[in-house]
């Protein structure tokens, strides 16, 4: 019999689970409190590769030296309660692709950790996503 983990909404299995994560074409980053990733979807969609030995890391060190000072702003914002979330757009390729950031809380409220949900949006690109963008940075959801 194969082990099934309780989750609110019903149970899987470890293999459910990997299975799901290797099918959907959307990548996930789990980072804790202290925001090391923990966690990573390591599925052949991955537009920006992980390995296993990313897992212990900080953000900061897979993040792209570029985009860090975005993150730690969101990622501090998250840590104090002023941001639930933010959805980005960038292009990587001549892909548009969507990069969203929640915020993770226990059931007593506490910050534990943030997950990363990237995925590419070339079918659902609609106009207006840089204002969109631009507007997302200041406001406060």
């Amino acid at each position: 019999m194969t082990e099934k983990i309780k989750l609110n909404g019903g149970s899987l299995s470890i293999e459910q689970l990997n299975a799901i994560f290797s099918t959907i074409p959307q990548e996930f980053d789990v980072l804790d409190d202290q925001d090391v990733v923990v966690w990573s979807s390591m599925n052949k969609h991955r537009m920006f590769k992980r390995t296993e030995s990313d897992i212990g890391k900080t953000v900061f060190e897979v993040h792209p030296g570029h985009s860090q000072s975005h993150v730690k702003s969101v990622l501090k914002q998250m840590h104090n309660g002023k941001r639930k979330s933010i959805s980005i757009m960038i292009t990587k390729d001549d892909v548009p692709v969507n990069i969203s950031f929640y915020s993770l809380h226990n059931e007593e409220g506490k910050y534990i950790g943030c997950i990363e949900v990237t995925q590419p949006v070339d079918k659902y690109q609609t106009r207006g996503s840089k204002l969109r963008n631009i507007m997302n940075m200041f406001k406060k959801n």
